[in-house]
């Protein structure tokens, strides 16, 4: 059974299951809910707080918690449950700056643990990981979502995540390591200036999720001050992202430019009216690198 999985720094995404924070909290009874993951005598359930960034995603068993709930839930939507132990393949990612020294240690942090047993949603799990494979981000989701990859001479492909915003040149397909890295330019980054500024200026403490609705259109009742707030601090965030591109000499107005990530997704107007680019493409699938790195998995290895 092979499950992709992209561990994103805000949100967890498998293939085909709904993304879910990357938060959990631990407790040593069952809590109210029936969504609890129970495993080695602990209890754990999702919560909207997210883990603070993991650089090193190996430092703790968290990241391994989220996992077996992220096979939990992929298991369920592909419905392909078994009381048996089933044998799973793991195809995860990494951002391109953190690949060649942290690749290994991600994949060993999964592998070798044996049979593993745990409750969820009141079935019994038993499953065998055996085998994780790593791959970039960013190439992962071009190579699974842009079509005729290869017949294209140039295409920036740009992932805003949680914490990085990693890019990489493509020339017909193959990636140019020249100009393949990742920028500490995510999301949370922003959500930290919105928040500090919001509480000194207005004395606001907002969350992160108010922070996406309003962005999103979706908050109706939010003052003219907040919106004015958020959407000043957004569209100099994308400015100051676009412009440290352009330093490291990535040129934004010619060939393709396809942005993607949850981060892309939530800012797209900012990019689009920023006047950096002269044509942008959007992958608004936010489970493009899960997707990518299951794509991959099955191209290295002759699975259809």
């Amino acid at each position: 059974m092979l499950i992709a999985i992209d561990h994103g720094n805000k949100q967890i995404k498998t293939v085909h299951a709904m993304p879910f924070t990357s938060g959990l909290i631990q407790s040593d009874a069952l809590g109210f809910g029936t969504d609890y993951l129970a495993y080695q005598g602990k209890y754990y359930a999702l919560t909207d707080q997210r883990i603070p960034y993991r650089r090193d995603k190996t430092e703790d068993e968290r990241f391994f918690i989220l996992t077996l709930f992220a096979i939990a839930y992929e298991i369920e939507a592909t419905e392909q449950y078994s009381d048996n132990l089933m044998r799973v393949q793991l195809a995860v990612g990494l951002p391109p700056a953190h690949f060649g020294v942290q690749a290994k240690r991600f994949t060993v942090y999964f592998e070798g643990r044996g049979a593993i047993s745990f409750q969820f949603r009141g079935k019994a799990y038993a499953i065998f990981i055996e085998s994780a494979t790593c791959f970039p981000q960013s190439f992962s989701a071009a190579a699974a979502t842009i079509k005729g990859l290869a017949s294209i001479p140039k295409v920036l492909v740009v992932d805003i995540g949680g914490f990085t915003a990693d890019y990489v040149c493509l020339r017909n397909g193959v990636p140019d390591m020249a100009a393949c890295d990742s920028m500490e330019s995510g999301v949370i980054l922003l959500y930290n200036r919105i928040r500090t500024r919001a509480n000194a200026e207005l004395d606001i403490l907002l969350e992160e999720n108010e922070i996406d609705h309003i962005l999103r259109g979706e908050d109706k009742d939010a003052t003219p001050k907040i919106v004015a707030l958020i959407e000043q601090e957004s569209q100099e965030f994308i400015n100051d992202l676009l412009s440290g591109l352009r330093e490291r000499m990535i040129e934004l107005k010619s060939g393709k430019v396809v942005f993607l990530g949850g981060g892309a997704k939530l800012l797209r107007r900012q990019i689009e009216v920023s006047g950096k680019i002269r044509q942008a493409t959007f992958v608004e699938d936010i489970n493009a690198n899960a997707k990518g790195y299951e794509y991959l998995y099955r191209l290295q290895h002759g699975v259809r």
